[in-house]
C-alpha cells in the first residue's frame, strides 16, 4: 500500500477535475438510465425483461469501451406476482373497501382463492408474544410497526424495521395465523405500498404476506381500535422454480498489475413494480460510466478495472454469490470492491467494510473529495452484491448518497426514471470514478 499525499494538488486533484468535467458535461449515464427504465422497464430475476436488460448491459459495456465483456451464469429463483387484491370490512359496515397493497416478494399467495378472516393488529413482536395462540390462530395479523422516522440515517432505520417484512410471516405462521399484513418499510407521507423480499423458514407453513402504504395503515389502525375488522385477501403470487440468469462483466485490463482487480458495480434486476430507477438502475449506469469515463479520458488503469452488473440481488443474491465463487475458483486477486445500491441522489460519502489501516488510508483522501460534496468516510458497511467478496476478506465499500428520500420510493411503483435528477446521478458517477481512480492507480 502506497501513500502519495504530498502530490495531491499537482496530480490527483487535476485528475479529479478531469473526471468530473467529463461526466458532468459529456456523461451518458442519465441517457442510459432513461433507456433501461423506459425501453426495458422493471426486470425481476428470471423474467424476459431481465434477460433484455442483461443483453443491453453487455452491449452498453462494449460500446463504453471495455476491453472484454462476458456473461457469467447464475441460477436464480423465479417469483411471479399475478393478480392480487385486499379488501376490508370495517366495524358496523356491510360494504367491503379495497386497499392498495403489494404482496411481499418470494411469498406464496392464496392460490387465487379468497381468504377471509378477522384482523388482529399488533405493534411489534412483543405485542404478538403477549397474545395467546387462540387469539392468533385463524386470524390475519396486521403488524402495524412504524418506520422509525426519528433515526436520521434512513438506512439505519430500515435495518431496524426490516424484520417485519423479512421474518414476521414466519413468526405469525408458527403461531397459527393465516396471513400477514405489514405497514410498509416506508419514509413516505403517502399511500404507496412497498414490496421487498422475505424468506420462509423450513419449519413453517407458507402463509400469504402483503404490505400496505402508510395512509392505509393509519386508517386500518383506527378501524382496528374501534372493533373487529375483517379482510378478504386474494393473490396468485408464487415461486416458479429457477431460471438461468447472468451477471454482466466488463473490464479494462490494468497496465502494470493486471491481476489486481478493482471491482465496481450494482444490480441489474429490480422488483416487478415501477422501473427500478433508484434501485438499482442508478448504480448500474453509474458503474458503466466509470469505465466509459476512463476510456474517454484515455486513462489506462494500472490495476484492472472490472465492472459487474449483478443479477438477482433483490430476491436471492445468486449473482453476488456466483461472482464470488467464480473469483475464488479462478484464484483471482480482487483488492477492492465498490457498489452503488443506495439510489442516485447527491453523494455524501462512502461506507466501508475493511481493516482499520485500509479505512484510515482511504480517509486520508477526504480533502480531495470535499469540493464534490463528499465528506463522510466514517460509516461501516458495504453493498449486498459484494458481501460474498467481503466474507472472503476483500475490502469493500458502498457509495452513500443523501438518504432522506430513498425509502419514499424503494420497492414501489413510483421508482421510475422521472424521480432521478441528472446532476445528482452524474455526481455519484463522478465520485465513484474518483475513488476507483485512486485505487487503480495506487492500490489499497
Amino acid at each position: 500500500m502506497m501513500t502519495h499525499l504530498s502530490v495531491w494538488a499537482q496530480s490527483d486533484s487535476l485528475i479529479f477535475r478531469q473526471l468530473a468535467n467529463q461526466i458532468m458535461l459529456h456523461g451518458n449515464c442519465y441517457d442510459d438510465l432513461r433507456y433501461l427504465c423506459k425501453k426495458i422497464g422493471n426486470r425481476i430475476s428470471g423474467s424476459e425483461s431481465c434477460l433484455k436488460a442483461i443483453n443491453w448491459g453487455a452491449e452498453t459495456l462494449t460500446q463504453a469501451g471495455a476491453d472484454k465483456v462476458w456473461l457469467q451464469p447464475a441460477e436464480v429463483p423465479y417469483w411471479v406476482r399475478g393478480a392480487e387484491s385486499l379488501k376490508v370490512r370495517l366495524p358496523n359496515e356491510k360494504e367491503w373497501r379495497s386497499i392498495r397493497m403489494l404482496s411481499i416478494g418470494n411469498s406464496e399467495g392464496t392460490n387465487g382463492q379468497i381468504l377471509e378472516a378477522p384482523i388482529v393488529m399488533v405493534e411489534d413482536y412483543a405485542a404478538l408474544k403477549r397474545l395467546t395462540n387462540d387469539e392468533i390462530r385463524g386470524k390475519i395479523i396486521f403488524f402495524n410497526h412504524r418506520f422509525p422516522q426519528e433515526i436520521i440515517n434512513s438506512f439505519e432505520a430500515y435495518g431496524k424495521a426490516g424484520s417485519y417484512r423479512w421474518t414476521a410471516p414466519n413468526i405469525a405462521s408458527s403461531r397459527g395465523a393465516l396471513a400477514v399484513i405489514i405497514r410498509s418499510l416506508s419514509t413516505g407521507d403517502d399511500d404507496e405500498p412497498h414490496t421487498g423480499s422475505m424468506r420462509y423458514a423450513d419449519s413453517v407453513r407458507k402463509i400469504p404476506a402483503v404490505a400496505i402504504g402508510n395512509h392505509s395503515a393509519d386508517r386500518l389502525e383506527e378501524a382496528c381500535n374501534k372493533g373487529v375488522v375483517k379482510a378478504q385477501l386474494q393473490s396468485h403470487c408464487t415461486m416458479r422454480g429457477t431460471k438461468m440468469s447472468f451477471n454482466v462483466i466488463g473490464e479494462l485490463k490494468g497496465s502494470d498489475y493486471p491481476n489486481q482487480l478493482v471491482v465496481v458495480g450494482g444490480h441489474l434486476d429490480s422488483w416487478d413494480v415501477g422501473e427500478g430507477a433508484q434501485d438499482d438502475g442508478a448504480g448500474i449506469v453509474q458503474s458503466i460510466e466509470v469505465l466509459r469515463t476512463f476510456k474517454a479520458l484515455k486513462i489506462r488503469p494500472k490495476r484492472t478495472l472490472r465492472v459487474v452488473l449483478f443479477t438477482n440481488e433483490e430476491n436471492g443474491l445468486r449473482g453476488g454469490i456466483a461472482y464470488a465463487d467464480s473469483s475464488k475458483a479462478h484464484n483471482e486477486h480482487p483488492i477492492f470492491a465498490l457498489e452503488s445500491d443506495a439510489g442516485g441522489f447527491s453523494p455524501r460519502g462512502f461506507s466501508m467494510s475493511m481493516p482499520l489501516a485500509k479505512r484510515k488510508y482511504l480517509q486520508s483522501y477526504r480533502q480531495l473529495f470535499l469540493p464534490y460534496g463528499v465528506y463522510d468516510f466514517e460509516q461501516h458497511g458495504s453493498g449486498a452484491d459484494i458481501s460474498p467478496l467481503e466474507k472472503m476478506g476483500v475490502p469493500c465499500a458502498e457509495l452513500m448518497p443523501d438518504p432522506q428520500r430513498y425509502f419514499d420510493y424503494h420497492h414501489t411503483a413510483n421508482d421510475v426514471f422521472e424521480i432521478v435528477n441528472h446532476r445528482e446521478l452524474k455526481l455519484g458517477a463522478v465520485v465513484m470514478s474518483q475513488l476507483v481512480y485512486l485505487i487503480t492507480q495506487y492500490g489499497l
